[in-house]
């Protein structure tokens, strides 16, 4: 990991943060891919893909729980790690900056329904 003007630079399959470790800030991806990973067994499974203006860790802001996801670099990646009292100090700043937060926390969860409701379907069609 190097460390530059603005962020940090992750190579080609370095870990950015891990599943099951605690977290004190968020991250947003200043350029290139990271993919999220969830342990299913002794497998990674890849849950999605994020780019450039993603953000991801946001939930550690807010509860101190173990990180849900692990997410790794692709190719190489810049993103910029955001501590909760930075999160609060640019959020009285710009308060317009918790509502794109919220905005994309929603989409996820919109996300989550819709593809738990379609294995929930897949389930009864099978019974």
């Amino acid at each position: 990991m190097t460390t530059g003007t603005l962020g940090k630079l992750y190579q080609p399959g370095e870990m950015i943060v891990r599943q099951g470790e605690t977290g004190d800030c968020m991250y947003v991806i200043q350029g290139g891919e990271a993919e999220v990973l969830i342990k299913k067994g002794d497998a990674d499974v890849c849950v999605g893909v994020l780019g450039e203006g993603d953000v991801f860790g946001e939930m550690a802001l807010f509860e101190k729980e173990a990180r849900s996801a692990t997410v790794r670099a692709r190719g190489e990646v810049r993103a910029l790690a955001l501590e909760k009292k930075a999160f609060l100090r640019r959020v009285h700043e710009d308060p317009s900056l918790a509502f794109r937060i919220l905005e994309k926390m929603s989409k996820r969860i919109r996300t989550l329904d819709g593809a738990l409701s379609s294995t929930l379907g897949r389930r009864k069609a099978l019974r």
